[in-house]
């Protein structure tokens, strides 16, 4: 778990702009009680998920980052992130798929490194639960752009 909030804060710092002076002398401590987590829309999944807010884009970094927490069988719609979106697995097995490919299994300790602009999909294994750590950059403060629901078949189909 250790390695998994390292890499995560790595790359947080990897989207990072310079740090300007008034930046860079104070820590920022964001208690978890103050995020509290909430049902993803259902317009953009499918399935019961809940999202638990980490850390917003601020004005020295472009990077957003919550854990995901989908149950067996949820997933999100097809969408792209304009900056892209690295996921990090932290329980259960979940699927991945970028369109025109087939989807691929993904299990605690992977990490999904998804390009910019990259229609794709992720959620939980049919019959198991799968959380992730997500951080994705942002651009002109959008971050996400939403597309069709995965259908059944698409979701079947290894």
């Amino acid at each position: 778990m250790t390695r998994i909030i390292v890499t995560l804060v790595a790359l947080a710092l990897a989207w990072a702009t310079p740090a300007r002076a008034q930046d860079a002398g104070g820590l920022v401590i964001t208690r978890a009680a103050s995020r509290p987590s909430r049902v993803a829309p259902a317009q953009n999944f499918t399935g019961t998920a809940r999202v638990q807010p980490l850390f917003d884009t601020t004005a020295a970094t472009r990077a957003y980052g919550a854990s995901v927490a989908f149950e067996a069988g949820a997933r999100t719609a097809w969408h792209t992130h304009p900056r892209g979106q690295v996921l990090i697995v932290t329980e259960g097995v979940g699927r991945v798929q970028r369109w025109g490919a087939p989807a691929e299994e993904i299990r605690p300790g992977d990490v999904v490194r998804i390009p910019p602009g990259v229609k794709h999909w992720h959620g939980a294994a049919p019959t198991t639960a799968m959380s992730h750590l997500a951080v994705t950059g942002s651009v002109d403060g959008r971050n996400v752009d939403w597309m069709e629901k995965v259908s059944d078949e698409q979701y079947r189909t290894p």
